[in-house]
C-alpha cells in the first residue's frame, strides 16, 4: 500500500532538484529499479536471517531504529491501559451493585460519551486544558529522568486510555450482573459474608475476564491511537516514527514498524489468554 502512495525516496533524499542521473542511481542502489514481487522476495529472504534492511535517510539498520523508539511507545500503551482501567472497573462495579440508580444512569451516558470522542480530539483538548490553561503536565515531549518521563506520560496516557473508559465500565457492569446472579454468589450471601467482599473477592475476578480478553485484542487499537497521540504531543515512539517514514516514502522503516506492530498484536493476544487462564480456575482445569 505504501507503494501505492505518490512520492520517491530519491527525491526526499537528494531534494526536489535532484537530477535524473542520481535519482537513477539512488534507486538502483536501494533496489528500487527492480519489480516489486522481487524486492518483496530479498526483503523476506534478509527477515528470515534477522535483518529487516536499511533507513533510506541515515543507513542505519532498520531494527535498530525500530526498537529505540520502542518502549517510548510501550509506556505509553500501558500508562493508557492503567487509566482506563483505573476509571473503568470501579465505575462498572458500582453500576452492577447499584443498577438503575442515577449513579448508573450517568456511567452509561458518560461511557457512550468517551467511546464517542477521537483520540485526536481529547488530545487537542487535554493538552490546552491541562497543559496550557492549567501548567498542571508538560505539553510536549517524552522527558529524560524517571520522574519527569512519568509526568509527560500522565496527560497523553489519559488522553489515549478514555476511549476505553466506556468500553470497559460496560463490559465490567453487564459481566458482574451476570455473575452476581450465580449459585456461588448466592451461597455467599447465605453465609452472610459481605456484600463488598463478594463483589471484589468472589465476583469481580470473573467479570474482569472478558475485559483481559478485549485489552489483548484492543492493542491494534492502541498502537493505532498511538500515532495521532505522539504527533500531538511530540513524543518519540513507532507512531510518530511511521508518521515520518511515510511522508519520506522511506519503505524500509515503514515495513520494518508493520513487522514489529503484527507481532506485538499477537504477543498481546496471547498473554490475554494466559491471564485469563490465570483468573479463570475452571480454564485451568481445562488447561
Amino acid at each position: 500500500m505504501i507503494r501505492a502512495v505518490p512520492g520517491d525516496p530519491a527525491v526526499a533524499l537528494l531534494g526536489p532538484r535532484a537530477t535524473p542521473e542520481l535519482k537513477a542511481q539512488l534507486h538502483q542502489q536501494m533496489g528500487l529499479d527492480e519489480p516489486l514481487f522481487l524486492q518483496l522476495f530479498k526483503f523476506f529472504g534478509r527477515l528470515l536471517h534477522g535483518d529487516l534492511g536499511y533507513d533510506v535517510i541515515s543507513q542505519r539498520p532498520v531494527g535498530q531504529i525500530v526498537f529505540e523508539q520502542l518502549p517510548y511507545t510501550l509506556e505509553l500503551i500501558s500508562v493508557s491501559i492503567l487509566w482506563a482501567l483505573a476509571i473503568a472497573v470501579p465505575l462498572g462495579c458500582y453500576s452492577a451493585v447499584r443498577r438503575h440508580s442515577t449513579v448508573d444512569q450517568v456511567v452509561g451516558v458518560l461511557a457512550v460519551a468517551t467511546i464517542a470522542i477521537p483520540p485526536f480530539v481529547m488530545a487537542v483538548y487535554a493538552l490546552l486544558i491541562f497543559a496550557v490553561a492549567l501548567g498542571w503536565f508538560p505539553a510536549i515531549g517524552a522527558g529524560d529522568r524517571f520522574g519527569d518521563r512519568l509526568m509527560h506520560l500522565i496527560l497523553p496516557g489519559f488522553a489515549m486510555g478514555i476511549g476505553w473508559v466506556g468500553y470497559i465500565s460496560r463490559l465490567v457492569r453487564a459481566s458482574m450482573l451476570e455473575i452476581l446472579g450465580e449459585n456461588h454468589v448466592r451461597m455467599a450471601r447465605s453465609f452472610g459474608i459481605s456484600e463488598w467482599r463478594i463483589v471484589t473477592r468472589y465476583a469481580l475476578p470473573l467479570a474482569i475476564l472478558p475485559t483481559v480478553t478485549i485489552l489483548g485484542v484492543g492493542i491494534a487499537w492502541l498502537l493505532s491511537s498511538a500515532v495521532f497521540i505522539e504527533v500531538v504531543f511530540a513524543r518519540p515512539g513507532i507512531g510518530a516514527l511511521i508518521v515520518n517514514a511515510v511522508n519520506a516514502r522511506n519503505y524500509p522503516i515503514v515495513m520494518g514498524i508493520v513487522l514489529v506492530t503484527t507481532f506485538l498484536i499477537v504477543t498481546a493476544t496471547t498473554l490475554s489468554d494466559l491471564v485469563n487462564a490465570f483468573l479463570d480456575p475452571r480454564t485451568r482445569e481445562k488447561l
